[in-house]
């Protein structure tokens, strides 16, 4: 474990350890191409023991899926501290993460942030709470199942030298009421932020793009796109969770890759990998190629 470079510019919680690890090596990273960033939103399902599917039979699927992918910015949901750490050593040396557990240090879930060191370089992390007091940790005022969070970092694009905000979230699974009132924050939280700077969000929004006014909420007055409906290629819709089940082609995309409108969306995928009939999540990792 080390700190994060960003810390001394950062807005830490108080008396709360801040993670980003690094791994030893694994397989190489291809280098950036070009000024495209290949960013991507993936729900773990978290870690457990219980079969099927533990956690021991899906981690060889997921790393082979991510070494595949080799996505520069990953915005992952439901992760445990000790997944994450097995993801970031499946990774590699090159890619660290940002986040902390939903309820303070490395209890509970995170909404972490994995990021190519190679490409990019945390300036500034910060994170809240879905709730009426954002800044209280483990706060959940909506009435919604669980604590819902948002971890957010300011990154400098090593390669186009540009700077860009991400945002990762996972919102409630089943409170309505909860979801509208995240996407309300959500929206204000980014309005507060560098006006002139690119936006990605990535997330699991527990309700299908189109059919929700969560979404609309999202995307309410221009400030985000939809980089599913923006790219300038995609490849087939399926719904992004299956539970370890048959996939569902045109079904509910409830993961969402999120944009203000200056980015340039080259191409946009749901990635269906698997190995000999294992998933390595109950829901599949939706990819972007952006241009900022």
């Amino acid at each position: 474990m080390r700190v994060a470079a960003a810390a001394a510019v950062a807005l830490p919680l108080a008396a709360q350890p801040q993670y980003v690890a690094t791994a030893v090596p694994a397989a190489p990273v291809a280098p950036a191409d070009g000024p495209r960033l290949a960013a991507m939103t993936f729900n773990l399902r978290y870690a457990s023991d219980s079969e099927p599917n533990s956690w021991g039979r899906r981690r060889p699927v997921m790393r082979e899926l991510l070494r595949r992918a080799r996505p520069h910015l990953l915005g992952t949901q439901e992760g445990l501290y000790g997944q994450l750490r097995d993801i970031a050593q499946d990774l590699g040396q090159r890619y660290s993460w940002i986040g902390v557990g939903r309820m303070g240090g490395s209890r509970d879930e995170f909404m972490a942030v994995f990021y190519d060191t190679g490409r990019l370089e945390p300036l500034e992390y910060d994170h809240f709470w879905l709730s009426d007091t954002p800044n209280v940790i483990g706060s959940n005022t909506w009435g919604g199942a669980v604590v819902r969070m948002v971890t957010w970092v300011r990154f400098h694009d090593r390669h186009t030298g540009k700077e860009f905000y991400a945002l990762n979230t996972h919102l409630d699974h089943r409170g309505q009421n909860a979801r509208e009132h995240a996407a309300a924050l959500i929206t204000e939280r980014l309005g507060g932020l560098d006006s002139a700077l690119p936006r990605i969000v990535t997330g699991d929004f527990n309700v299908a793009a189109h059919g929700n006014s969560v979404y609309d909420a999202m995307l309410n007055g221009g400030t985000l796109v939809d980089t599913w409906d923006t790219a300038e290629r995609r490849g087939p819709l399926y719904g992004t969770f299956h539970g370890f089940g048959p996939l569902t082609p045109d079904g509910d995309r409830i993961d969402w890759i999120l944009t203000s409108p200056g980015v340039r969306t080259r191409h946009a995928a749901i990635d269906t990998f698997s190995q000999d009939t294992q998933y390595p999540s109950d829901h599949l990792p939706v990819r972007t190629v952006l241009e900022l």
